[in-house]
């Protein structure tokens, strides 16, 4: 694979020749439908694809990590000990790798020396494609083919969770590490975030692709709304679990039993954002049983209403994604559009007839550049397996 060579080079480059190299690729994910569902114990139907991180590895003798990234040459080499690690400003986007090192060791699973490891992304930073995630997953998935740990894919899924949580503070759900781990090609996943059932749905979608459009702004969901909307939903459900407290989370109401509760959340901006997340999960179960009667038109309708909700009762949107989505509604090719990932920037995520990418683009890119002032960036994306060691 031409991009290995190209990693090795840097590698040598940066620590020397290496016996035992290993490869690895973690995907990127995007979800085609169930947006801010996953920490309201909802459902989503992500998948991961074919855009990520490859890396290059080579285990240590002693107890130190050194990391490169390729598309982050400004930061130079990240060093840090595998064990007691503690957030560091100095270690920048290395602290997605620290913290899953760190998470491990609190659980009983000590590494026992360090790495050397090349990193390079195909994902766009900043464009809600889950690149934290990927890296995390990566993470796991290389303590635990180096140390035998024996942990099965899930439980690495959460390990990633918690390092995003706990140790970078990112409040996030547990759909990026999921659908990066747990991704099967051809596949998006049905995931109940509330019980973490799970099954595969194939993705037909003879004559369409997924253009991912990024809106290319500079976004950062640590200091973003993310974790408000959070705190929002969940004032919501302790109001509304007054009245019914056996109640774990909106994804638990069905559309009509929410209209009963609602006048039970006193704020009527939490009454938006919990309306919401009941919606959107009952769209995300309507829209995969129309995937899988190869209703792609009523798939496509859904993905509409989705991003609707998001502008309207979640205000996630913002200009930049409106803008992509409206445009996208008007080309005659495009199945569906929606914004996908947290928000506040990012991509939208659309399903366009091969026959149309060309002009979407065009009509894209002309209208979003005249109103916002810069390009958007469009990938055709396959869904790709999850995260996993490449044999030579």
């Amino acid at each position: 694979m031409k991009i290995f060579d190209d990693i090795q080079k840097i590698f040598e480059e940066k620590f020397g020749a290496a016996e035992n190299l290993q490869k690895y690729f973690s995907p990127g994910r995007v979800n085609l439908i169930g947006e801010h569902t996953d920490y309201n114990a909802g459902n989503v139907f992500p998948c991961a694809i074919s855009l990520g991180t490859y890396a290059l590895v080579a285990p240590r003798k002693d107890n130190k990590t050194r990391v490169y990234s390729m598309n982050l040459a400004d930061k130079g080499v990240i060093e840090f000990e595998m064990n007691g690690l503690k957030y560091d400003r100095a270690y920048d986007w290395a602290n997605y790798i620290a913290g899953v090192v760190a998470i491990f060791e609190q659980a009983g699973y000590k590494s026992s020396h360090g790495f050397d490891m090349v990193l390079y992304g195909t994902l766009p930073a900043g464009a809600g494609l889950s690149s934290s995630a990927s890296l995390e997953v990566l993470m796991s998935v290389i303590l635990n083919e180096n140390f035998n740990f024996g942990i099965d894919m899930v439980e690495m899924v959460k390990f990633s969770q918690k390092a995003e949580n706990e140790f970078v503070g990112m409040n996030c759900g547990i759909m990026d590490q999921f659908a990066v781990g747990m991704g099967k090609k051809d596949c998006a996943i049905l995931l109940d975030c509330n019980t973490l059932k799970y099954r595969y749905s194939p993705v037909k979608l003879e004559g369409c692709s997924i253009v991912i459009t990024n809106t290319n702004k500079p976004h950062s969901l640590v200091t973003s709304a993310y974790n408000e909307r959070r705190r929002q939903c969940d004032h919501a459900l302790s109001e509304v679990q007054k009245v019914k407290p056996d109640l774990k989370g909106w994804g638990e109401l069905t559309n009509e039993e929410f209209e009963e509760l609602q006048q039970n959340i006193t704020d009527p901006i939490e009454r938006l954002r919990a309306r919401h997340a009941v919606h959107e999960n009952q769209r995300t179960l309507e829209a995969v049983a129309a995937l899988e009667k190869n209703d792609i038109k009523r798939f496509g309708e859904l993905m509409h209403d989705s991003h609707v909700s998001l502008c309207e009762d979640y205000d996630v949107t913002g200009v930049e994604l409106d803008t992509l989505a409206e445009l996208a509604w008007t080309v005659e090719g495009c199945i569906g559009s929606r914004m996908t990932g947290a928000g506040f920037g990012g991509s939208t995520v659309s399903i366009v007839k091969n026959s149309a990418i060309e002009e979407f683009k065009k009509v894209l890119h002309d209208g979003y550049t005249k109103k916002i002032g810069y390009e958007p960036s469009f990938y055709v994306a396959d869904i790709s397996d999850g995260t996993h060691k490449i044999s030579d």
